[in-house]
């Protein structure tokens, strides 16, 4: 159990990607971490497939000195968190003192709050129309080495490259809360 730790988990307010979500969400709660979801608004936030959650806190609301791990979550609406100053903010003050991941396409939120330069990263691997490039190459540029794997930890930073992986992608980041 990991009870006592607290992980920040960072959602899309439209369009995150429902199971990467539920998955961790429900595997975080099961091992008795204290849970905190956070997106750029507040209110109901909805996924991709109609996966609804009331999320209470606006990124400006929260301290990610509180928690032990910070979760980016991926899907659609990835780029509105990643253009949100606040959460590239939350990946730089992170990756230091915290277990950072990021799922998906969210990994590009890390690539530029410049925290994986000199890491082994995943991501999902699509054309990232900011960019207009692959997410593969987004994250090469940003310093990382990219790996084709279902979930890479390197150090404290852990990724997903999407929805099929969500189950060992939150293993791998109750694994490195355990450390």
């Amino acid at each position: 159990m990991l009870s006592g730790k607290k992980v920040l988990m960072i959602i899309a307010h439209e369009n995150f990607r429902d199971e990467e979500f539920v998955v961790s969400y429900k595997q975080f709660l099961g091992e008795g971490i204290d849970v905190t979801v956070a997106s750029t608004e507040k209110g109901t936030a909805t996924g991709m497939f109609g996966a609804a959650f009331d999320v209470r806190y606006s990124l400006d609301e929260v301290n990610e000195a509180d928690f032990d791990g910070v979760v980016f979550v991926g899907g659609m609406g990835t780029p509105s968190v990643r253009a949100s100053v606040r959460a590239v903010e939350i990946a730089k003050n992170s990756v230091n003192h915290k277990v950072l991941s990021a799922i998906c396409w969210a990994p590009t939120i890390l690539a530029k709050a410049d925290v994986v330069r000199g890491r082994k990263v995943t991501v999902w691997l699509g054309d990232d129309p900011e960019y207009g490039m692959k997410t593969s190459k987004v994250m090469e540029n940003a310093g990382a080495t990219f790996v084709n794997k279902d979930v890479v930890s390197d150090g404290n930073i852990v990724t997903g490259n999407g929805p099929n992986a969500a189950e060992k992608f939150a293993a791998a980041v109750m694994e490195k809360l355990s450390d």
